[in-house]
């Protein structure tokens, strides 16, 4: 998918909308655990709820990995059905991944040849080589980290060098070399909302993943105010305040009730945007 079909589709949906499938085992209604296969039942009516108001869908690996091979079960599952019943849903792999590079080309291979995702998170500690391999799929997406929604963030990613620059806004600046806003997405976190202003600045026409909102708090009026561009620009995700709006049996409706209130205001921000 390139970005002006992902911009079709915000369109389409009015919608910015992005659900991480960060399911969690102990926090799935009790009820589906006498399933044969309790997350991706979970996932799939979670989809099946979420669908109309969603563009895009990033699974969390952690979510998956934490339950070994019946985990990588239930990811693979769920990407085949959003494959087959959602053909237009964007997929994002949240795995993080970034190391040498003969390590990054298998991680590619992994996400973009085993598991069909559009899109993959990747670390740029280890700078270019470890986040070219990525770059080699047609019509596929690096998502790298640019400034994160944690605490943590101020650790590292504010440091400034001698000329004022924040590693964080160097990131952005030195991967443009790499690749360009065809290819090429930024995490944000919304809960530094008002750092978006000058990132816009840095890369203007790039797509930007912005997690943080709902659950971590992150305003999502704030987000569109300073982010948003002239092909929106924005995949804003929401995980845990879509995911277990209810833990009873009406989990999937209550999901899908949620996901809607957070499309009508993004239908709202879009139309004081003249983009719809």
């Amino acid at each position: 998918m390139n970005k002006s079909q992902l911009f079709e589709q915000i369109k389409l949906k009015q919608s910015f909308l992005c659900v991480g499938l960060d399911s969690d085992i102990q926090k799935i209604p009790e009820f589906l655990k006498d399933t044969s296969d309790p997350i991706f039942y979970f996932n799939q009516k979670i989809i099946d709820a979420t669908a109309p108001y969603t563009v895009a869908y990033k699974p969390n690996l952690a979510f998956y990995e934490s339950n070994g091979l019946n985990g990588w079960n239930s990811l693979e599952k769920t990407v085949q059905y959003l494959r087959e019943r959602y053909p237009e849903i964007f997929i994002i792999a949240d795995a993080k991944r970034g190391d040498i590079g003969n390590t990054s080309a298998m991680y590619a291979r992994t996400f973009f040849e085993t598991y069909h995702f559009d899109a993959v998170t990747i670390a740029p500690y280890m700078g270019e080589d470890s986040v070219t391999p990525f770059l080699g799929y047609s019509g596929k997406w690096v998502i790298l980290l640019a400034l994160t929604s944690n605490k943590g963030a101020f650790d590292f990613q504010f440091v400034e060098d001698q000329q004022g620059e924040k590693l964080f806004e160097k990131v952005l600046r030195t991967s443009q070399k790499w690749a360009n806003s065809e290819n090429m997405m930024y995490v944000v976190g919304a809960t530094k909302a008002e750092a978006l202003e000058g990132i816009r600045k840095i890369v203007p026409e790039h797509f930007l993943l912005v997690p943080g909102v709902g659950a971590q708090g992150g305003s999502l009026s704030e987000v569109a105010r300073y982010g948003m561009n002239k092909q929106c620009g924005l995949l804003v995700n929401s995980s845990r305040a879509i995911l277990y709006a209810s833990a009873a049996a009406d989990f999937a409706e209550k999901a899908g009730e949620a996901a809607l209130e957070v499309q009508l205001e993004m239908k709202t921000l879009l139309q004081e945007s003249g983009l719809i």
